[in-house]
């Protein structure tokens, strides 16, 4: 089984990111933390039920990593053609104890399996050969937390609930019948579309929003 961890705002950088979520949810969602192992960085809010929201962006003042970075943050010109096109909320992250096994099961469609930080192994993370996201996004990226799962703690609580992800996919039977294989637990609603885009309902303090 694997679980949803968190959801992806994969932005041009984060100023940019940032003010999409104030757009969206009415929120302003503080800095969390640099990944100097990826040369990369975020901010972070909780959604309730241990999952949150990551903004995240290539760190234009970090060191480029030896192999090549998560969520396809190589690929500036595709990160930007995404976001106008408002494919913004870009993704999905989901933890599990297997990433081989899953990754064997579906054809090395997640990628390799990374050990971050690089010096300091604490986790593995799927990573595809060249950085991509997996199957364009409708594939989660795996977590493996080995034990230690992310300190909710540590994230902003600003009253934000998620409530429920949709889908849209060319094949949603194709998809809907690979999520049931991973065993999912709470996997988005899969509905057809002409490409991938991910939408979330969000409850806030200020009443139900929509994330894009």
């Amino acid at each position: 089984m694997i679980k949803l961890d968190h959801l992806t705002v994969i932005a041009p950088s984060l100023a940019e990111g940032v003010s999409h979520i104030r757009d969206c949810l009415g929120l302003d969602v503080p800095f969390g933390t640099r990944h100097d192992y990826m040369g990369t960085h975020n901010h972070r809010l909780q959604l309730g039920s241990s999952v949150y929201l990551e903004i995240v962006a290539l760190d234009p003042g970090g060191v480029a990593p030896p192999r090549p970075r998560w969520f396809g943050l190589d690929n500036q010109e595709a990160v930007r053609a995404d976001w106008d096109e408002g494919r913004r909320f870009r993704g999905w992250v989901a933890s599990t104890v297997d990433i081989n096994g899953a990754n064997a099961n579906h054809r090395g469609a997640f990628g390799d399996k990374v050990s971050l930080p690089f010096s300091d192994p604490e986790f593995g993370f799927s990573i595809p050969p060249y950085g991509s996201l997996p199957m364009d996004g409708a594939y989660p990226s795996l977590i493996d937390h080995r034990g230690n799962p992310t300190l909710m703690a540590e994230i902003p609580d600003l009253g934000a609930r998620l409530l429920s992800i949709t889908l849209e996919h060319p094949d949603p039977a194709a998809l809907q019948a690979a999520y049931r294989e991973l065993a999912v637990d709470r996997p988005p609603m899969i509905v057809s579309g002409e490409k991938i885009r991910y939408r979330a309902k969000i409850e806030t303090p200020a009443g139900l929003k929509e994330l894009t």
